[in-house]
């Protein structure tokens, strides 16, 4: 079976292996205090081009956007965040056992726009029941979004500024950051995304670590005891050197974008792949995640080989499906993938 279902089927790039074994019987401190997460954190300001930033590390996406939303948010706030948005669709209640309300705002394709924050935090406070209602307290984005869909830079520009005007801390998820960041359709930098956030994280388990998110805290008043949230949520590494050894690795020499450049080439060449043949895409994705929408015999058919994700269902006879490259997928599976669809039937339903 070729694996396109997600892009953490794989264990870790090479040259992280490399390193974790080369520094193995290495004595250091523990919880991140250890050179090797100092030396991380070096190249992360720089590539952000933030001296200034906060930079802590965490295991994985889940327990990084918990320990960063309720560091934020007051007992009476909830989270702004787009319906489909990771928090809203796929972390099993995380953000509500922490006792706030994920406040949901319509999306057709994963992005949230200015004008909706605007008028849900205007009608809010102009409701003059407002103290009987969650409060929206922070707004939560993901750069690409679940549905592979990328921000431009003046629309974050744009909900930076709503953000700062109304006092909302804007948070960006970066679990696939990289692959966003190498988009074609993306014209945003981790310097600009530095600018505009109050706090984003850079993914590494979807990147090629074992395991491992970046936290850049901008905002002053976010940064201090942070480090107790992250020990309160129990995502305070005693081996804190495994996870600056892994994102130094992946940032001291450009190994993040070389990766990530990879999986969208390998995406992009089964993109094209499906729409030559006549096939419809769901979202308009340049990132390393595609979604099209295929008749279920055909699925069927492909299954027998490959696996990819199950999405939703368009009528009784189509699906959405997603196939998810990484920084691991070989170029003669998606070859192979490729001659595959050459040989489909095309009966296609519009996105």
């Amino acid at each position: 079976m070729i694996r396109f279902e997600n892009d953490y089927a794989e264990g870790a790039h090479p040259r992280i292996l490399k390193r974790l074994i080369e520094t193995n019987e290495e004595q250091t401190p523990g919880y991140g205090t250890d050179e090797h997460c100092e030396k991380a954190r070096t190249y992360i300001r720089k590539a952000c081009d933030a001296e200034n930033a906060d930079v802590h590390f965490l295991v994985g996406g889940t327990q990084t956007n918990t320990t960063i939303i309720s560091s934020i948010l007051r007992p009476h706030q909830g989270a702004v965040a787009a319906i489909t948005g990771h928090i809203a669709a796929h972390e099993t209640g995380a953000i509500e056992a922490t006792g706030h309300k994920v406040l949901t705002l319509p999306s057709e394709d994963g992005k949230i726009q200015a004008e909706q924050v605007k008028d849900l935090y205007d009608a809010h406070w102009n409701d003059v029941t407002h103290e009987h209602m969650v409060q929206p307290g922070l707004v939560y984005i993901s750069h690409p979004t679940e549905n592979g869909t990328t921000y431009s830079k003046s629309e974050l520009e744009e909900l930076s500024k709503v953000c700062r005007e109304r006092g909302l801390p804007l948070f960006m998820d970066g679990a696939r950051l990289g692959y966003g960041l190498v988009s074609k359709d993306s014209d945003l930098s981790l310097a600009d995304i530095a600018g505009l956030c109050d706090v984003f994280y850079i993914g590494g388990t979807k990147i090629g670590a074992l395991f491992g998110e970046a936290v850049v805290i901008m905002n002053d008043h976010l940064k201090r005891d942070f480090r107790y949230f992250i020990k309160q949520k129990g995502g305070l590494l005693a081996k804190g050197r495994l996870l600056g050894i892994q994102f130094e690795t992946l940032f001291e020499d450009g190994l993040y974008y070389e990766i990530s450049n990879h999986a969208v080439e390998m995406a992009m060449m089964i993109r094209e792949a499906f729409v030559a043949k006549g096939f419809s895409l769901k979202y308009d994705s340049k990132t390393n995640q595609q979604f099209p929408i295929l008749p279920n015999d055909v699925l069927m058919k492909l299954g027998n080989k490959y696996s990819f994700s199950m999405w939703e269902k368009v009528d009784a006879a189509h699906s959405v499906v997603r196939f998810c490259t990484s920084w691991a997928t070989k170029k003669e599976n998606v070859e192979m993938l490729i001659e595959d669809i050459k040989k489909l039937e095309c009966r296609c339903v519009n996105g």
